[in-house]
């Protein structure tokens, strides 16, 4: 219903009925479309202010969807590197320990990615920390899983060469001593016979005839053979896989330098050559570069109860020739 719009006339005393113009009508009209515009807009703006828009909200809930994600990803890169790291240790304290391979280096293991800054543009982003974190886990994982394969690839070559490695192994003793009488020192430190002075003593002395039968204890190449100042007549075998042995005072050589030797195989004669009290064989075994107790490495030679009595023996304190 259109409004009615009167005047009072106080020349009559009574209302009078006002027609407005047309361009009075388009002007009243257009102000209430503005303000019902200007109403309009502004309930819109407080309603986006208040509840956002739909795509705002959609992008909010899938922000909090990835976030959700990502937090349950880095949850599950932990549990693998935690797996990651069972792998490891059974890695190091059993199959390499079985083939006696060194461990790998935890320096090789836990190595990071250098150069430039990898993670730089994802400090952009929405939760970056989170983000950053998850992804160097998953590069760490990566690395690991990596380096964790060529080391496996080492353990399937050393089982090929199994057989080979335990033909090299120095596993006999170097002269006919079954009955244990000629072991004459054990490993450790004893008084030297010539200073009377305690002395580390690398090896195992084994007394015996001039010229008695001294034998490689695994299979090898003979890599020195001569005169080596206090040893004397010197033979060192290098087995490979980290093994060499060195067998001091021959009385002579009954093999030839570079030769392939076999386990048993007839080397040299015990002697007294170098700095020496009597006729005996010094023999060391040497393990990736350092001297080891060679009672260790008789395990092919002695039945367990002679093994027992062996590592009694070269516990004692016993004459020492050098």
């Amino acid at each position: 219903m259109r409004k009615v719009y009167y005047i009072y006339n106080p020349r009559t005393q009574t209302y009078d009925r006002i027609y407005p113009t047309v361009r009075q009508r388009a002007l009243s009209i257009a102000r209430r479309l503005f303000i019902g515009m200007g109403l309009g807009a502004g309930a819109f703006i407080l309603l986006l202010i208040i509840f956002g828009s739909p795509s705002e909200k959609e992008l909010r809930m899938e922000n909090s969807q990835l976030t959700a994600q990502y937090h349950v990803l880095s949850k599950r890169l932990d549990e693998a590197l935690g797996v990651m790291q069972d792998i490891q240790q059974r890695d190091d304290n059993l199959y390499r320990v079985i083939f006696q391979a060194d461990p790998i280096s935890e320096v090789i293991r836990k190595a990071g990615y250098g150069g430039t800054n990898r993670y730089e543009e994802l400090m952009e982003m929405a939760n970056a920390e989170l983000v950053v974190s998850t992804t160097k886990k998953m590069d760490l994982l990566r690395r690991q899983l990596y380096v964790q394969s060529r080391s496996f690839d080492d353990v399937v070559a050393m089982c090929k060469n199994h057989d080979e490695m335990l033909k090299c192994i120095p596993a006999i003793q170097p002269v006919a001593n079954k009955k244990l009488r000629q072991t004459a020192s054990g490993y450790g430190v004893r008084i030297d016979p010539i200073y009377g002075s305690a002395k580390f003593h690398g090896g195992m002395d084994f007394s015996a005839h001039p010229g008695t039968d001294v034998y490689a204890t695994g299979d090898g190449v003979v890599v020195k053979m001569g005169w080596d100042g206090a040893y004397g007549n010197t033979i060192i075998i290098d087995h490979g896989f980290g093994y060499k042995t060195v067998y001091a005072h021959l009385k002579d050589f009954r093999t030839k330098l570079r030769k392939r030797v076999v386990r048993g195989e007839v080397i040299g004669g015990v002697g007294s050559t170098g700095r020496s009290t009597g006729p005996h064989l010094h023999y060391e075994v040497h393990v990736k570069g350092q001297r080891v107790n060679p009672v260790n490495y008789y395990f092919m030679d002695l039945s367990a109860e002679d093994y027992d009595k062996m590592i009694q023996i070269a516990a004692n304190h016993g004459k020492v020739f050098d």
